[in-house]
């Protein structure tokens, strides 16, 4: 008897690995931005602290919530189509089957087949089959709300406690330097991650995320030295 193959793939990864991997580059550029910005203006480091603190905490409430009401929006808009095929397949079954029928067909079955298939599938999970098939919601890539915005708090909490770390670490001098430099390589490290994760390529993954923090951070700095207060 020939051994099952098993396959692995990333599809269902996708829901929470997009908040986690925005939440963190979002909390590192953002915070550190700010940490950039404030120092090149010639702020004191209890300044600066400050700042990246208070950058960390409303930053991760504004991602929680704004993740959670566009994932939510996608989520009601999900449950109103379901709830639509129900009604549908409770008042016109048979105009429901020939529907399913068409879309095995144009996915290549001849029509008899394709009604057979459907025919089973529907004998089944009706709704599931028209849910998946029909209307293209799959249990992997269902809207999870709740999930979403803690995943993009708590990451972004994580991705920002980088810079924070730093400003306390590193000596007053060099906080600007300091606070780029970490934040370059951590974001390089979570771009290729989230690559490697997703199944893409690591380094052009890593290349890209590191570019627009780069550009962030300049533009703040630049701004922070233009007018020589806090920003």
């Amino acid at each position: 008897m020939p051994s099952l193959h098993r396959e692995s793939h990333r599809s269902d990864r996708i829901g929470w690995l997009r908040a986690a991997v925005l939440g963190a580059n979002d909390g590192t550029i953002s915070v550190a931005s700010l940490v950039v910005g404030v120092a090149a203006a010639g702020a004191p480091s209890s300044s600066i602290l400050l700042t990246g603190v208070a950058g960390l905490v409303a930053g991760a409430m504004s991602m929680a919530a704004g993740e959670y009401v566009s994932v939510q929006s996608q989520a009601d808009t999900e449950g109103a189509d379901i709830e639509r095929e129900k009604r549908e397949l409770a008042s016109q079954p048979e105009q429901e089957l020939a529907e399913l029928a068409s879309i095995y067909v144009s996915r290549g079955l001849d029509a008899p087949l394709a009604r057979l298939v459907a025919e089973k599938l529907m004998s089944g999970d009706a709704l599931g089959a028209h849910a998946r098939d029909e209307l293209g919601i799959t249990e992997a890539l269902r809207a999870r709300p709740v999930q979403a915005a803690f995943a993009s708090a708590i990451s972004f909490a994580v991705g920002a406690v980088v810079p924070i770390a730093t400003v306390l670490l590193a000596p007053s001098a060099w906080v600007t330097e300091a606070s780029s430099a970490t934040a370059l390589i951590t974001l390089l490290i979570l771009g290729g991650t989230a690559a490697y994760a997703g199944g893409a390529s690591v380094v052009r993954g890593a290349v890209r995320v590191a570019f627009w923090g780069a550009l962030a951070m300049a533009l703040t700095a630049g701004v922070g030295r233009l007018f020589g207060t806090p920003v």
